[in-house]
């Protein structure tokens, strides 16, 4: 269930030049959310840009009825978001997305992310802490893009920094340090956002290794609510003898890897 809505903007945080944390007032979206869960944000009242802004929902703060999302500024729409002020109202559609993150217990997860797929990892960390021992493995470009590391860090049994030119913390890619551990950390479940191919190349590890995984994609998503069909995603079901299709706003955005082929 989703509820349109004009809320207020009552926090906003620039954490690096091009990227933001805003807080929605919103009691009424708090109670439903889920970890995995989406906004769809109208970023004006003009006709340009037309569609809404598709944005993960970072944090739920049940305690004040707040929302907290993150998002990069990438184009028009983000650009013009990014220009909203303390006390102005935003019309926001959410929350959106059937598939969602599974919170389970008494499991060793490991939760993958990388570059901006980490911001909609936060709520399912949060989540998880207490029920299941967290290990969090994340990965960005470079020293700059490192964000939320003392965030991550408060909710995880062991948290794992790479960047790829190796100018903060390990050189590399957080699924090779992750590849490192499955046994050692004896994990058992796997969480991942963030690029395809690192989606990709996690979904072919957990199957491999015969451990359950969950992926959460990121497409251009118009409506989200599944009536554009803009965001297709095979499936590995096939039916006489053609794919069949999930559509991520809809049946997503958190599937079994197994179920998807991407």
């Amino acid at each position: 269930m989703s509820i349109n809505l004009k809320v207020k903007l009552v926090t906003k945080q620039q954490l690096k030049p091009d990227i933001f944390k805003f807080g929605i007032k919103a009691e009424k979206m708090v109670d439903m959310a889920k970890p995995g869960q989406f906004l769809e944000i109208r970023v004006t009242d003009n006709i340009v840009p037309f569609l809404r802004r598709p944005i993960s929902i970072y944090n739920v703060d049940k305690q004040n009825g707040i929302i907290e999302f993150i998002f990069q500024v990438k184009g028009e729409g983000t650009k013009i978001l990014s220009n909203k002020n303390i006390g102005e109202e935003i019309e926001v559609l959410g929350p959106l997305g059937n598939g969602t993150f599974k919170v389970i217990e008494n499991k060793r997860v490991a939760i993958l992310g990388g570059g901006i797929g980490v911001f909609p990892l936060y709520e399912l960390a949060k989540n998880l802490k207490n029920k299941s021992e967290v290990n969090i493995y994340l990965g960005f470009r470079n020293k700059d893009a490192v964000v939320l590391e003392q965030e991550f860090q408060a909710l995880a049994n062991k948290l794992t920094i790479t960047t790829d030119d190796g100018s903060y913390s390990i050189q590399g890619f957080a699924i090779n340090e992750l590849k490192k551990d499955i046994e050692k950390e004896k994990i058992d479940y796997i969480y991942a956002c963030g690029p395809l191919q690192m989606l990709k190349a996690i979904r072919d590890l957990s199957i491999q290794k015969n451990i359950p995984c969950q992926i959460s994609l990121e497409e251009r998503m118009a409506c989200g609510v599944g009536v554009c069909l803009g965001c297709a995603v095979k499936k590995t079901e096939i039916v006489e003898g053609e794919f069949q299709y999930a559509h991520v706003c809809k049946d997503g955005p958190v599937f079994d890897a197994k179920y998807v082929n991407i």
